[in-house]
């Protein structure tokens, strides 16, 4: 705030506590200019959060227009009008808005864009009375800072620009401004709730508060519009580092003119689609949202972070969350990023998905593996750890180098990241902390999908590189978790099954690696549930997760094992919808609006996701049923709301009173980069018939030539349940260690040194003649530490 002295300071200090808008987004949009650094995203007719200067970092909740008449009329454009949003050509982010009052007053029409060359969101703005005369009416502006994620200790105030009149906020070294084409009537900012302009005018149905400093908390800043002279006029709301930046950024853009920085904008969209139809073959972009989708992939990637795509430009739930959920979803998750990057080389994106792979390595932790999300800048958000979060770069590195080569340097340099994710995997798998969901911990049926998948590719980069141990080491605990999926994970004979009619199926998670049919009697507790509510039966809770088995090319998609699991899985999380088939994560899901719509609050209901009827379309291709795969892919299309896909849709009766229609987005996250990158996938896919991203190799080892283990591998954390007769015992400390072990009770012993692997793994290899008797047993002594165990381990050996 500049030092001078203001007349009339603000009442109410810090205001009430301030929450975020609704994350049912109706438009977002960005310039393809590095001079623009703003993002923007509507939702009821209005503006909602704009972000700046990076695209984790929100600085508005909202901006909408007031209207009074005849000094007894109110209406607030947000929540009094029908409202109209659209783009003016799809796959271009300038939006056309309009807004009919629901007394049939007046309309509002907009057009909103970003200056390619300013930090500025630009609006147009018509106002067109439909009863009566404009001079009858009354025209205001209302813009709620919250500048750097918070609403709190906000400072606002009134100043001039060049002799310009402008509204500024500031907070924690961004500043906004806001100007206008039209000149102002009136202008003040004021603490939400008490001394702001919406408290003012809906009691007066008038400006009659002007107020021209606000020190610090929850502010909103209110103009009045000078209408008298034209209905047509243009709002600036630009950013800077502080009121001068800010101040010029809006000046200049309104200079420029809104049809002149309009042209620009539309120019560099239409140039960029127009560089995608250069890349790919027309059929891949015959689906009918392709050009939108993968404008929004584009606009959620950095302009300051190169390659970094955050996750959706929303907040689940928005206006039930305040200060305290600074990230909402505006961070990067690398498994998302990873999907968005394998979108972009479905359209033959190439330079994209480099850029997301460079981003991947620069942002890796030293131990090999991601954290759970990030900031742009790869700081933890979440402290949470997926081992398919360290899985996916690998896959992205080895299919972008398969398919387009690397120069010598970027070979080098991403060898170094997958030897050090592998060495990762190769420690902690295949137990993760938490599945793709984000809530339980144990082997999951998708993350050790993607895990093994990772681990072949880590094994071929290895053997370019030499490190032939790594690479024989990768591939053996590979095929050693592949041979087991089905020991941990395929359950047999439940009342699930039962009421299925199916031998058994796969499972979503085994909490702690136990043969699955020693699962009988044990209990998780579901995250996202009441307590009354989360106990489950662990052999009792599937997931739409086993079809990823077939998506990572380690089992048919014809396997009876993968059919019974579906059977189970469309008995238990298939819901019909007006547009066709949806799924649920998981039975007992929690993460969802409660029954009677209300918003998720750390517990709730789960519902349908889109993202995953394009994956079971995935699968339908897989099957070689291409017209089923096209059905759902229409039935998929039928989610979008404004050509967006939603996080999550209502599967249950309307409740109107809340905006919740079957089969239309829920009030989570809007638009979902995940789900847009799903369906560009499922384009190709469909396209050429065959699954996108599925692995080669798995196919080729596993569903090919059906290769199986030779080892039975035991570990503090895992260890093995049985040896198979003929194969070898594989043993694997974190240190180094001495092993003896016996088959007769100790009468003979032998020893074996552990081997250092290199990559953070000491093992011992028992060879197959070993094991002549009914059992082994061992015990350990620590070479660094000089002492034993003093513990014996026995493991039984079967035929």
């Amino acid at each position: 705030m500049p030092q001078k002295t203001y007349k009339s300071p603000a009442p109410g200090a810090p205001g009430i506590p301030g929450k975020w808008t609704n994350s049912s987004k109706s438009g977002i949009g960005k310039s393809l200019s590095s001079y623009s650094q703003v993002s923007f995203t509507t939702s009821h007719g209005i503006l909602n959060e704009v972000y700046y200067p990076r695209e984790d970092n929100a600085c508005i909740r909202d901006m909408e227009l007031l209207v009074t008449k005849d000094g007894d009329f109110f209406a607030e454009e947000k929540r009094d009008t029908r409202h109209e949003t659209a783009m003016i050509e799809t796959g271009i982010p300038c939006y056309k808005v309009t807004n009919t009052g629901l007394d049939t007053l007046y309309k509002i029409h907009k057009e909103i864009i970003t200056d390619p060359l300013h930090n500025t969101v630009l609006q147009k703005i018509k106002f067109e009375p439909i009863t009566g005369k404009k001079d009858d009416f009354q025209l205001y502006v209302l813009l709620a800072p919250h500048i750097s994620n918070q609403s709190a200790e906000n400072m606002g105030w009134l100043d001039e620009y060049k002799g310009v009149p402008m509204l500024f906020a500031e907070r924690d070294g961004i500043t906004l401004a806001l100007a206008c084409s039209l000149p102002w009537k009136k202008r003040s900012v004021g603490f939400v709730g008490v001394s702001e302009g919406y408290t003012d005018i809906s009691t007066h149905k008038s400006m009659q508060w002007e107020y021209d400093r606000a020190d610090s908390g929850n502010l909103a800043l209110t103009g009045e519009i000078d209408i008298s002279s034209e209905d047509e006029f243009t709002l600036a709301l630009a950013f800077g580092r502080d009121m001068n930046e800010a101040a010029q950024h809006a000046h200049a853009s309104l200079l420029k003119g809104f049809d002149g920085c309009k042209q620009l904008y539309v120019k560099q969209w239409s140039d960029w689609h127009q560089s995608i139809d250069e890349r790919k073959d027309k059929d891949i972009k015959s689906g009918k949202l392709f050009r939108n989708s993968v404008a929004i992939m584009r606009m959620h990637e950095s302009f300051h972070f190169s390659g970094a795509v955050i996750a959706s430009l929303s907040i689940p739930w928005g206006n039930t969350k305040g200060d305290g959920d600074i990230g909402g979803y505006h961070v990067v998750w690398p498994r998302d990023l990873v999907e968005c990057s394998s979108g972009f080389l479905a359209f033959n994106a190439r330079e994209d998905a480099l850029r997301v792979m460079n981003y991947l390595m620069a942002t890796q932790e030293a131990d090999g593996h991601w954290p759970q999300n990030m900031w742009l800048e790869g700081k933890p958000y979440w402290d949470g750890l997926q081992l398919d979060q360290i899985a996916f770069p690998i896959l992205l590195i080895g299919r972008y180098k398969k398919d387009n080569g690397l120069t010598e340097h970027e070979s080098k340099v991403a060898w170094q990241t997958v030897r050090r994710a592998a060495g990762f995997l190769l420690r902690y798998g295949p137990l993760s902390p938490q599945e793709r969901w984000e809530e339980e911990s144990g082997i999951s049926v998708s993350t050790i999908a993607t895990c093994i998948a990772a681990l072949l590719v880590a094994a071929e980069m290895a053997d370019e590189y030499k490190d032939s141990r790594l690479g024989k080491y990768c591939r053996e605990e590979a095929d050693y978790w592949n041979s087991q999926i089905e020991n941990w994970l395929y359950v047999k004979h439940t009342p699930m099954a039962n009421e299925a009619g199916v031998e058994g199926y796969y499972i979503r998670i085994n909490p702690t690696g136990c043969l699955a049919k020693d699962l009988d009697g044990q209990i998780i507790g579901l995250k996202n549930r009441p307590d009354d509510e989360k106990n489950v039966p662990v052999n009792e809770l599937v997931s739409v997760d086993a079809l990823a088995l077939v998506r990572f090319g380690l089992r048919s998609a014809k396997d009876p094992k993968i059919l019974n699991t579906i059977k189970v899985i469309d008995a238990k999380l298939k819901v019909e919808t007006p547009h066709g088939p949806c799924w649920h994560r998981y039975n007992n899901d929690g993460y969802g609006e409660h029954e009677d719509g209300s918003a998720f609050d750390g517990t709730g209901i789960g519902r349908a996701w889109p993202l995953l009827t394009g994956e079971r379309a995935h699968y339908e291709v897989a099957a070689g049923n291409i017209k089923g795969a096209q059905a759902l892919m229409k039935t998929m299309e039928g989610f979008a709301s404004h050509e967006l896909f939603p996080e999550q849709i209502w599967d249950a009766n309307d409740i109107v009173a809340k905006n919740l229609y079957l089969g239309s987005h829920s009030g989570s996250a809007i638009p979902l980069v995940w789900a847009h990158a799903e369906y560009v996938k499922l384009c190709a896919s469909v396209s050429q018939k065959k699954v996108f991203d599925m692995p080669d190799h798995t196919i080729e080892r596993y569903i090919k030539n059906k290769n199986e283990s030779n080892f039975d591998i035991w570990r503090f954390m895992l260890p093995c349940p049985f040896i198979k007769k003929g194969n070898t015992l594989r043993i694997i400390t974190e240190v180094s260690a001495t092993v003896s072990w016996s088959v007769d009770n100790w009468e003979h012993v032998q020893q074996k040194d552990a081997i250092d692997g290199g990559f953070g793994i000491h093992y011992i290899d028992v060879p197959v003649d070993a094991f002549d008797g009914e059992s082994v047993v061992f015990t350990f002594y620590w070479t660094d530490a000089q002492h034993w165990e003093n513990k014996n381990y026995e493991i039984k050996i079967i035929k």
